[in-house]
């Protein structure tokens, strides 16, 4: 596995993954640091594209994101995450509309868990997952840091 650490408007990032799939993203906050691989070799390098669409996402230029992604998780996780990308740009959802979406029923906690393992944030939306009542709810990178995407987005909301 390759990665790179650059800078962004935000927090720094991780970008992982092999053979132009990215398969891992990192956002380093006072919660969350980076993780890499005992076997990751670092390659700044690599990943141009994703980096690109990534800096100018973050810097308001860039709405639809367009690469090769490899999701990594259980058949679950993988609905849960490709639900989230049928999420737009500016909206949000909540984790009960997810579990609808998908016909599980009571299924908004199931959500919220593998919400919580999106190995490729900003990219697999989930900063755009709300709590039924309308507020800000559970980000593995931090509520403020999810406050500030869905703001980037034109979406303000109560935390």
């Amino acid at each position: 596995m390759r990665y790179t650490i650059f800078d962004t408007p935000f927090c720094p990032v991780m970008l992982a993954g092999n053979d132009e799939l990215l398969e891992y993203i990192c956002l380093k906050t006072d919660v969350r640091p980076f993780g890499v691989g005992p076997d990751w070799e670092r390659s700044d390098i690599d990943f141009t594209e994703s980096r690109k669409q990534i800096l100018g996402y973050l810097k308001g230029e860039f709405k639809v994101f367009s690469l090769q992604l490899k999701m990594n998780g259980t058949p679950f996780q993988q609905q849960v995450w490709k639900a989230l990308l049928s999420i737009p740009y500016g909206e949000v959802a909540s984790y009960k509309d997810i579990a609808d979406s998908l016909g599980i029923k009571n299924g908004a906690r199931a959500v919220g868990m593998a919400n919580a393992k999106n190995p490729l944030p900003l990219v697999v939306p989930c900063h755009r997952v709300i709590g039924a009542n309308g507020k800000l709810t559970g980000y593995a990178y931090g509520l403020e840091l999810k406050k500030k995407l869905l703001a980037l987005e034109g979406v303000f909301l109560d935390g």
